[in-house]
């Protein structure tokens, strides 16, 4: 890779970082505003907020990486367009195909940043927020229930104490558990106090009274108590009693998964279209970068062909993944549909690469391109007009 080549190369990976870190940090944003209550009505701190929220990076890492490596080319290629310097290139008998490898360079670093990400570093993020979540939801009862505020988990179940004494034990504790479809129980207690030991924790309550309605019953069963100790550590299950979504599975764990796994057995589509959808991942980055190239990549004399060429470089790299996303969903019930992504890349690899191979020039239609330049210079004359007017 000559001087050029690594001026190429250095520049996209540049603004490939520039464009995925801002758009990640845009869409982190979005969806950690929705987990605001971890702070306003769960007690938590600013760092767990941050740190449970940022759990979700990699998978959007692993989104949006192929766009911004489609935008940090088309920007690059954009720029040597206007500065000429593709022209001077093509002129001075650099082929297409030497220009191409410096970008292609640099979709193989994305590629495999995507690769890593979809095998392992996006799996291990959401079994970690997943944990986390757990242990957060065990936190609210046993140190951040505040008093005279209900404290709801999962809609399942409802805490409320009246206060706290100065030794740190609860007053007045009103405990609603509608876990159990087949009875819904209430609990109402003078006193209570939290243990934990190597059992779990519980919340041991004195002096009360149990109220269980029954699912079907009319009239509730009462019964008085002195103690009474509320299992905790129910709502903290063991990392062993989780049950793992296809989507936090490794791939080794797709590729291979136990016989007697409850998910496998009742969803083995969704292990075989996750698992293609991770094998593929990595391709798309080097797909998108082949139709931006073979949209943008020749030597363009306009900055309308070049618009013109963009547009359709974004429709090519539409079509390419909603296929594929139709092909992994259609894959779930019908494994020959698994084959559509597969094609779809190969097609787009071959077309790709024989186009920037030959230097050929991808336009829209002249009819297209005529209507939409009219189209532009009727509003820009609309625009002077009413300028003009307001004038």
């Amino acid at each position: 890779m000559g001087l050029v080549g690594r001026y190429i190369f250095r520049t996209t990976l540049s603004a490939f970082l520039v464009v995925l870190v801002s758009v990640t940090t845009l869409m982190w944003i979005t969806q950690a505003l929705r987990n605001i209550d971890l702070m306003t009505s769960q007690g938590q701190t600013l760092l767990v907020f941050v740190g449970i929220t940022g759990l979700i990076i990699p998978l959007l890492v692993l989104l949006m990486a192929p766009i911004a490596l489609m935008i940090a080319v088309a920007h690059i290629l954009n720029k040597l367009g206007n500065d000429s310097e593709l022209i001077v290139m093509n002129a001075a008998g650099m082929r297409p195909w030497r220009i191409f490898r410096p970008f292609v360079a640099a979709g193989i670093v994305v590629a495999l940043l995507v690769g890593a990400i979809s095998v392992y570093v996006s799996p291990k993020s959401l079994r970690e927020l997943r944990l986390w979540a757990t242990e957060v939801r065990t936190e609210i009862v046993t140190n951040n229930v505040q008093q005279g505020r209900f404290v709801s988990i999962d809609g399942q179940l409802t805490l409320h104490i009246r206060s706290r004494a100065p030794n740190g034990q609860l007053l007045g504790v009103m405990v609603d558990d509608r876990r159990d479809p087949a009875a819904r129980i209430t609990i109402i207690a003078e006193k209570g106090d939290v243990l934990t030991n190597d059992r779990g924790a519980y919340l041991v309550l004195e002096n009360g009274y149990m109220q269980r309605h029954a699912a079907g019953d009319r009239d509730p069963n009462f019964v008085e108590f002195r103690d009474h100790a509320f299992d905790l550590s129910s709502l903290a299950p063991a990392t062993s009693l989780i049950r793992y979504s296809v989507q936090e599975r490794f791939l080794w764990e797709l590729l291979n998964p136990p016989a007697d796994d409850p998910l496998y057995k009742d969803q083995p589509g969704q292990f075989r279209a996750e698992l293609h959808n991770r094998i593929t991942a990595p391709f798309y980055p080097l797909a998108f970068l082949v139709i931006t190239f073979a949209y943008l990549g020749a030597p363009r004399t306009t900055r309308q062909s070049r618009a013109m060429s963009f547009a359709g470089a974004i429709i090519a790299v539409s079509v390419l993944r909603g296929v594929g996303f139709v092909g992994t969903l259609a894959g779930a019930h019908s494994p020959t549909a698994l084959l559509v992504p597969y094609l779809a890349l190969a097609a787009t690899f071959v077309l790709g690469i024989w186009a920037i191979a030959r230097g050929i020039i991808i336009e829209p239609p002249a009819l297209i391109t005529n209507a939409v330049n009219a189209f532009v210079e009727g509003v820009a004359r609309r625009t002077a007009v009413a300028t003009g007017s307001a004038q």
